[in-house]
């Protein structure tokens, strides 16, 4: 195996040391024993998407955020309920969404919102983990290693990248949920490939993605020699392989080398390139320059981009934590969408914003557990039981507002959402079979999804 290394990620909650690194197999597959090759044909399964060429960018509030501060206003409930800003109307009548929004109200045309997604833990680590795999499988804050595929790893496996050269999966400017690195946006059983493609932060100075080059002492002519010798392998195992393994191990291998030694991967980081006036409308900040990079590598050929918006666990002095994030949200957001659609983007790009919950409907004091509002202004605890998740682009539906909340916010008053649908309808997007199976360690097919059913409404 050889690494694309990318440096050293800060030491996250767990205590462990990362390093940002993508493993490509294209040398040392030969070492493989078999419980390796075992794993390799679970993960070798023919591919059930279509032919459409839409990719996904998934833009990832970690820490959980409210939706009754963001698009679910709920202006007639009593003070403790409302909360502190005014709703504002958009362009779509009867769409409102807070006052900390405007430019997202000028694109209201170009989005959905679901207002009635729930799955009733307020638990980071189960909420994160049921969001971004739809599974529960006992994960909490007690017990929080990954037991599922997250979905970019899942589409990673299925698909790939939509243009050669490009990685498949990425994550900018990392990919964490809940201090976690990859976390539950990792492969798990599928293995350390679909992991996602770490790209470090864009809003750097001279920004570009640490190491994109071949390892220390390896030229590409060792690395064609290295090819020969995988070929060789592959030919000489024939006998002990199912046909299908071979052509994903190719695959794999085909994938890294073009994408290690080819311009195409190059090119779509090298966000310098863009206008400058484009760069600040997008917010010359991480959270910004990195909705500008996702839109970058979608555009290129990449399939599934989660962008890491963090700091969401706002349990007090929600104002100043508010009034400082939902502007960055406002111009991101907002840019993305407008530039998705002047580039003829938008219909091929999936557009999602989410976290792992959202927020206590009713109030906290703003004292955490001292005088009240000895901690700034009031904020919010964690919530499961009601949240939201925007869609847009990709040919869903927009202008849409699916469910609703009762009149507290408390959960779904109708057509609640769960999870799955919201994948359901990310995979109906990318031509992937909702129904598809997995096969866990043990050999025994698992299905993806256990709801398969797509939002309706939106397609």
């Amino acid at each position: 195996m050889f690494r694309l290394d990318l440096g050293s990620a800060r030491r996250s909650c767990d205590g462990i040391d990362r390093r940002s690194f993508v493993q490509l197999g294209v040398a040392g597959m030969a070492s493989l024993g078999l419980p390796e090759v075992l794993r390799a044909k679970a993960t070798s399964a023919q591919s059930t998407a279509s032919s459409k060429s839409t990719s996904v960018i998934l833009i990832w509030l970690d820490g959980g955020p409210g939706h009754m501060d963001m698009y679910d206003m709920k202006p007639d409930a009593p003070a403790e309920y409302r909360g502190l800003w005014k709703p504002i109307r958009t362009k779509v009548p009867g769409f409102d969404i807070t006052e900390l929004y405007p430019r997202q109200a000028q694109v209201t045309d170009k989005f959905s919102m679901v207002r009635s997604l729930h799955h009733d833990t307020g638990d980071h680590f189960a909420g994160g983990h049921r969001m971004l795999t739809t599974k529960d499988m006992g994960v909490s804050g007690a017990n929080n290693t990954q037991r599922f595929p997250g979905i970019g790893a899942i589409v990673n496996r299925e698909i790939g990248p939509r243009v050669t050269g490009m990685p498949g999966y990425v994550g900018a400017p990392h990919a964490a949920s809940i201090g976690l690195a990859p976390g539950y946006f990792g492969a798990h059983m599928l293995g350390a490939q679909h992991d996602p493609f770490i790209t470090g932060d864009p809003n750097t100075p001279n920004f570009q993605v640490r190491n994109l080059n071949l390892a220390s002492g390896l030229t590409i002519e060792k690395l064609e020699d290295r090819r020969s010798l995988l070929t060789h392998f592959d030919k000489t195992q024939t006998h002990l392989e199912m046909h299908r393994t071979s052509q994903a191990l190719d695959r794999f291998g085909r994938e890294a080398f073009e994408f290690v030694t080819g311009p195409v991967a190059r090119e779509a980081f090298n966000i310098g390139k863009e206008n400058v006036k484009l760069r600040d409308r997008y917010g010359r900040n991480s959270w910004g320059q990195s909705t500008l990079l996702a839109r970058r590598l979608a555009e290129a050929g990449s399939t599934f981009v989660t962008v890491h918006f963090g700091g969401w666990d706002h349990h007090w002095d929600l104002k100043k934590g508010y009034e400082n994030y939902l502007p960055k949200v406002d111009a991101a957001v907002a840019t993305l969408f407008e530039d998705l659609d002047d580039r003829g983007l938008l219909d091929t790009t999936l557009v999602v914003l989410c976290g792992e919950f959202s927020r206590t409907p009713k109030m906290n004091d703003g004292g955490n557990g001292g005088a009240p509002m000895s901690q700034g202004t009031p904020g919010r605890d964690h919530w499961g039981n009601s949240m939201f998740c925007l869609m847009g682009g990709g040919g869903v539906k927009c202008g849409q507002i699916v469910g609703s909340t009762d009149r507290l916010g408390e959960r779904p008053h109708t057509r609640a959402v769960t999870p799955s649908n919201i994948h359901a309808t990310i995979y109906h997007v990318l031509g992937i079979d909702p129904k598809l199976q997995l096969l866990d360690p043990s050999g025994r097919p698992v299905n993806v999804l256990d709801d398969p059913e797509p939002i309706t409404e939106l397609l």
